[in-house]
């Protein structure tokens, strides 16, 4: 097992004593579950599928700035091509 040394802020040692006081762990066992945690958080950002990137990104109405859905982008586009070329 490998011995670290970490700097803390002041906000960092606050939160890291309050959950070994709320938790009674050991620091040690505090930060490696916490190192699990973020982990899984990020293992989770991995797996979100474009419809849930989307959403995190918070655009405006469905499909964002798009003109058309996706499943109907060869038909949007000659559209607008056709109401660009017939004014």
């Amino acid at each position: 097992m490998a011995t670290r040394t970490v700097r803390l802020d002041d906000d960092a040692e606050a939160t890291l004593r309050d959950l070994q006081r709320r938790t009674g762990q050991s620091i040690s066992n505090v930060m490696r579950r916490a190192l699990r945690a973020y982990s899984a958080e990020l293992d989770a950002d991995v797996r979100l599928r474009p419809a849930e990137v989307y959403e995190k990104l918070g655009l405006p109405g469905e499909g964002g700035y798009a003109l058309a859905p996706a499943v109907r982008a060869k038909e949007a586009l000659a559209e607008i091509i056709r109401k660009k070329h017939s004014r």
